[in-house]
């Protein structure tokens, strides 16, 4: 499968259906520290930059599959909910447009369930509504994270399109099981998200598919000099009672002028810690140091945390896209 990707981020998309054989024919993306991660290990992918400018863009690369997850802030709260009469939101409806040109057969969308009741779900309306006039059938999924195998609630709604059959889009996100009402119990999926943050083990909340989950927060919290000089080494497992609550891009000052990601600490005992850059690769299913890359002159191991919060924050779950890969290579074959 050949796609392209829009709001890339640092590709998520691309880490998880690698192991598909599927190859990214382009990008898209703006933000600096983004585009030098894709440069870093993507080098031969090009990086087509502002997604409004698609129609400058080379016409020579055919995709079979379009993928992007347009900026959500103007449907979250936090975003004021300003829906389409945000610019931000309304990429989606350039997304659309480049779907438009392209003729890819099939269609990857992602945002947060916020867009579902948007300007009271007239936002939503009208990009199904814009989808099918385009030709697409369709169908959407509010998938959680924590049930694919990292140890965080991340909800997000997928809209997956098929040029022509809203059968094969529905196929690939409703398994036969959904369908009928038996959904795996939730408490259960927690149990076996904290067991599986512990062991490094995989967790498939009953599904046939290989999930790459990271290996465990295995950190232990030591001192030095007090709170504001903690020193983390790992090794020892980490004390973690449940699944964290979501990564965010929201920035905050921490001790001493450094940057860490809201809402997201991890208890170590007798007392609370940040998430270290690492972790949060790991929560949303990324390889270790994946975003530790040389930037503005100075080696990886220079590379300052902020960048790398904000870049997880941002990013989509690696193990939900690679579900809806394989579930996509799946159903493409009938």
């Amino acid at each position: 499968m050949r796609y392209g990707s829009v709001c890339s981020g640092v590709e998520a998309a691309t880490v998880a259906w690698h192991p598909l054989g599927w190859e990214p024919q382009w990008f898209s993306e703006i933000e600096k520290f983004p585009s030098a991660v894709l440069q870093h290990h993507y080098p031969d992918v090009p990086n087509y930059g502002d997604m409004t400018k698609f129609k400058e863009w080379p016409d020579d690369r055919t995709i079979e599959l379009l993928v992007g997850g347009t900026p959500c802030q103007s449907f979250s709260v936090a975003g004021l909910r300003k829906g389409l009469a945000d610019p931000r939101g309304n990429l989606m409806l350039t997304y659309l447009a480049i779907a438009a040109q392209h003729r890819p057969r099939w269609l990857v969308w992602e945002n947060v369930p916020g867009v579902l009741s948007s300007n009271r779900g007239r936002d939503f309306g009208t990009f199904i509504g814009a989808l099918g006039k385009l030709g697409y059938g369709f169908a959407y999924r509010v998938l959680d994270a924590q049930y694919f195998g990292v140890a965080q609630r991340r909800r997000r709604v997928f809209v997956v399109g098929h040029s022509g059959d809203w059968k094969r889009a529905a196929a690939v996100l409703f398994e036969r099981e959904s369908l009928q009402g038996h959904p795996a119990p939730s408490r259960e999926a927690r149990k076996e998200i904290a067991e599986a943050t512990t062991s490094g083990t995989s967790v498939n909340d009953n599904r046939e598919w290989p999930a790459e989950v990271a290996s465990a927060l295995n950190t232990y919290f030591g001192e030095k000099q007090g709170l504001e000089d903690q020193h983390i080494n790992e090794g020892a497992p980490l004390f973690v009672p449940s699944a964290t609550g979501p990564l965010t891009a929201g920035m905050h000052k921490g001790p001493r002028g450094t940057e860490a990601i809201e809402s997201n600490h991890v208890i170590s005992f007798p007392r609370l810690r940040r998430l270290t850059p690492r972790e949060c690769e790991r929560l949303q299913g990324f390889p270790d140091d994946y975003t530790r890359i040389p930037w503005r002159n100075k080696p990886a191991e220079d590379c300052p945390d902020g960048p790398r919060y904000k870049a997880m924050g941002n990013s989509m779950a690696v193990p939900v896209m690679r579900w809806i890969g394989e579930r996509i290579a799946m159903v493409d074959k009938l």
